[in-house]
């Protein structure tokens, strides 16, 4: 059988016991947070097996795409060394919600294994929990498997969970043996040998638990079954091959990696690694480029960055030193369009992404690599084992050398390296880094400790009011603590509370006034050197501002809604990019004020006009509908944990805000919005641009400056139409203006010509002989340095052989060309005679021996300078 029918056999056979077929979910979970990638079938059922949702059918069957590269199921340092190990591939499963237990389980797994795929019975075994009576007694009951064949195991190998938490329970494990001459091949060889002889088949989870943040376990609402079978292992046992790569699955790509290398798979060992490790990657690069991942340096991204780069490496080893992995993704898609047909759609973007990111690395990749493999060399000849990892601390740092590829080749040569050593520089170049902080940030740090040791935090009552009525706390000016700022003078103000948005989350600080019985104080800025202890810039415009008064702290109400309309439009851009382009978008920053906003995100192309105004009629859309926007304070784990959008690099704290537009947008925010979208009134974006490799940004304005920026275009465009004299398709008007000027330029120049060609006949007639030489040297004025240029080159072709300077006063200043012709260079230099005429012209000049040029702005000597040029010519007889 082949793999693709081996997976439509799985589906029919359960489809046929009453179970949905279920299509594979994203390899990104769409909702839980704990988890990199999807990596076992059961994620999309997740909320299904803790009861937080019903099905309509209770039971399912999928074949799930899954990648394990990173946290706690992580098999990418084996893949290539390793039957059986790979970062990409299908789970088949079935699942109960509630309904069959582990009786049924037993039976379908037992009866699809031996009766549809006829593996042989007597080859079969299974393991139970070393606690789980019944199970071990169904196994016996039910299939006839002897008890000789049914092994009990601890935890380790036969109590399943998906992470450090989730559903949970014993499970199952179905074994195939494949013969003694497979594996270790000791005699004492048995289940639970990490050998290949006995091979793990199928895993059934008898879904019972959940296993919370403290480790404890509490029981499901309903048992359930999770079972998984992964694709490759099985497609290998029935086509009778004993290495996964050997299967169908990975024939065309293997294929594809030998015909761009050059090199035979199955021709020796490190050859072989390498292939296997590329037909791995490369199923994993191809599907999560598809999803809309991008490569990056957190997260996900930087998962997927680090196989991109393995595979890169491993291309390397096989002599082929132009970026190849993306003429590979083609293979991919051919081998799995059939069951994913995305791939095929995909592929154009997926392809110039990994070439990208290819070209990217390649350039750290060559330097890296010459550098490693002096120190393994060093490291060989020293006589020692390993590494160091000051060394390897050395390429990350310098040249971003990835720590696990430096594993890989240190491997190669027989060397383990040094980890603890890497992290220990590691961390001493953060402490460093600390105490550079610190240091740089000794002149002002001192006198805002002194506040925090002084003072309790500010209450922000921002969110809620506009106003409040404060006392002034301490008053900071020129990096010291002061009672008093008088009549024109600045500082920094702290009050006890204050509706004043500092700084932040990408915000500008909020300004207004300070207004008390005896004094006035315009409030400029806000900011928080210190959590909790925001700072009002502001200068004292009447009285004295002391410590300890009282005043209304009023926020400037139309700069702060306007950057309220910025900030919220900022979530409704996120959303509306993501929507036109994928999910590879992301916020790669942002500011707002009160007159525009900046939002940065990931992508790789330049928006089309097209998209663009996709983007701003969703915007405008969701304004026009008026969504509530509505903010809720949680804990930050279970915000997080919720699936909103949490931003990489800002930092929260123990509680957050979650700001949520219906249907549109849910994220982690600090900052001010306003309480519906519109609010908002309307959005344009001014520009699109690139601002780093792979980020790009949208600048755009909201409210009054959109509406401002409509009316400036309306004033420009009737102004337009004034000059043009017409009210009506001004557009039209001046494409036929500017035909008529093209051609009227044409005639212009057709003019000139003939103007310049007679002019040079008549500078021609002024030829005088000097010893034998044609000598011209004329003033015509009105000429810029381009045409005196042709005027010259006509009159030069016209005398055939001599010597000629022209100058042209134009704007107040004269231009100047000389020229020899080639039969008189060696007597007489082009450069040599413009430098001393230009000289008694007072200006300068030169150049080479058939052509100079020059200049002068003393007008009055210009005439009596092309005369003496006869007779310098003169005297060169």
């Amino acid at each position: 059988m082949t793999s693709a029918e081996i997976r439509k056999t799985f589906l029919d056979y359960f489809s046929s016991k009453g179970h949905e077929v279920v299509p594979s979910s994203s390899l990104i979970p769409g909702n839980d947070p704990t988890l990199l990638f999807t990596n076992a079938g059961m994620v999309q059922f997740k909320s299904v097996f803790l009861g937080q949702e019903k099905r309509a059918n209770s039971r399912a069957v999928s074949s799930q795409k899954c990648v394990r590269a990173g946290g706690k199921h992580n098999d990418l340092e084996n893949v290539g060394h390793t039957a059986r190990h790979h970062t990409f591939f299908e789970m088949l499963g079935n699942f109960s919600f509630g309904d069959y237990f582990k009786s049924e389980a037993i039976v379908f797994a037992w009866e699809l294994l031996t009766e549809v795929y006829r593996l042989p019975r007597e080859r079969l075994w299974a393991t139970v929990y070393e606690e789980d009576d019944e199970a071990a007694g169904l196994w016996q009951k039910l299939t006839g498997v002897p008890q000789d064949r049914i092994v009990r195991l601890g935890a380790k190998d036969n109590f399943w969970q998906m992470g450090d938490t989730g559903p949970c329970g014993p499970c199952s494990e179905i074994l195939i043996d494949q013969g003694g001459d497979i594996g270790c091949r000791r005699p004492e060889c048995a289940v639970g040998c990490d050998c290949d002889r006995f091979l793990e088949i199928w895993n059934l989870v008898f879904m019972q638990y959940n296993r919370d943040s403290s480790g404890g376990l509490s029981p499901l609402p309903k048992p359930s079954i999770d079972t998984g079978m992964g694709l490759e292992r099985l497609s290998s046992v029935l086509q009778g091959k004993y290495n996964n790569f050997d299967s169908d699955i990975f024939g065309p790509i293997i294929d594809a990696i030998c015909r761009q290398s050059g090199k035979a798979y199955h021709s020796d060992r490190n050859t072989d690694i390498a292939i296997r490790v590329i037909a791995d990657h490369i199923r994993s690069i191809t599907f999560l480029l598809s999803e809309g991942l991008t490569p990056s340096n957190e997260g996900r991204g930087y998962v997927l960055r680090r196989i991109i780069r393995r595979a890169a490496r491993y291309a390397k080893s096989l002599d082929i030193s132009d970026p190849v992995l993306f003429r590979l993704c083609r293979s991919v898609s051919e081998a799995m369009a059939g069951a994913y047909p995305e791939l095929e759609s995909d592929l154009p973007r997926v392809e110039k992404l990994l070439r990208m990111e290819e070209e990217r690395f390649n350039r750290t990749l060559e330097q890296g690599l010459h550098l490693l493999n002096n120190v393994i060399g060093q490291v060989k000849s020293a006589g020692h084992d390993a590494v160091p990892g000051e060394e390897l601390f050395r390429l990350y740092d310098t040249y971003g050398f990835p720590l696990d590829i430096a594993r890989d080749v240190a491997q190669e040569n027989g060397l383990t390296i040094d980890e603890h050593g890497f992290h220990t520089e590691m961390e001493a170049q953060k402490t460093k880094a600390r105490a550079s902080w610190s240091s740089e940030d000794a002149a002002v740090a001192p006198v805002y400790k002194e506040l925090m040791d002084r003072y309790k935090a500010t209450e922000f009552v921002g969110y809620d009011s506009m106003t409040s009525e404060s006392s002034v706390l301490a008053i900071v000016s020129k990096g010291s603590l002061v009672d008093q700022l008088r009549e024109g003078e600045e500082g920094e103000v702290l009050l006890d509370r204050s509706p004043f948005y500092a700084e932040s989350g990408g915000q500008a600080g909020d300004a207004g006034l300070f207004l008390g019985p005896e004094v006035r104080a315009v409030v400029t800025d806000t900011r928080r050197p210190v959590e909790g202890y925001p700072l009002h810039k502001v200068t004292v415009s009447k009285g004295l501002l002391s410590l300890g008064v009282s005043v209304t702290a009023g926020v400037d109400v139309a700069k702060r809604t306007a950057t309220m309309r910025n900030h919220t439009a900022t979530h409704l851009i996120h959303a509306a990019l993501r929507n036109s382009l994928g999910t590879h978008i992301k916020q790669a920053g942002s500011f707002v004020s009160y007159e525009r906003l900046r939002f940065d995100f990931t992508h790789f192309d330049a928006l089309d006009h097209d998209t663009i105004e996709a983007v701003e009629d969703e915007v405008n859309d969701r304004i026009l509908r008026n969504l509530a926007v509505t903010t809720t304070v949680m804990e930050t784990k279970k915000a997080i944990e919720s699936g909103v959008t949490a931003l990489f690099g800002e930092k929260y704290g123990s509680e957050v805000r979650v700001v949520e537009v219906p249907d549109t947008s849910s994220e982690l925010c600090g900052g001010t919005h306003v309480h519906a979208t519109g609010d908002i009134g309307l959005f344009k974006i001014l520009s699109e641009g690139s601002v780093a490799s792979g980020i790009r940004r949208i600048e755009a304005v909201t409210g009054r400056a959109a509406l401002q920026y409509f009316r400036d275009e309306e004033n420009e465009l009737r102004l337009v139409s004034e000059l043009l004299k017409t009210t009506e398709n001004p557009s039209e008007r001046l494409r036929k203006m500017i035909s008529e000027m093209k051609h009227l330029e044409k005639e212009l120049e057709s003019y000139k010509g003939k103007s310049a060609a007679e002019k040079s006949e008549q500078l021609i007639k002024m030829t005088r002989d000097i010893n034998g030489v044609k000598v011209i040297s004329c003033r015509v004025d009105g000429l810029d340095g381009k045409d005196l240029r042709t005027m010259a080159d006509n009159v030069r072709e016209g005398m055939g052989s001599g010597v000629l300077l022209l100058a042209s006063v134009k704007d107040d200043q004269a231009s100047m060309v000389a020229m020899v012709t080639k039969d008189l260079v060696q007597k007489y230099s082009a450069g040599s005679l413009l430098k001393q005429v230009a000289a008694m012209a007072g200006g300068k000049g030169g150049g080479k021996p058939d052509l100079a040029q020059g200049g002068t702005k003393d007008l009055d000597k210009i005439d009596s300078a092309l005369e003496a040029l006869y007779d310098i010519v003169k005297q060169l007889k």
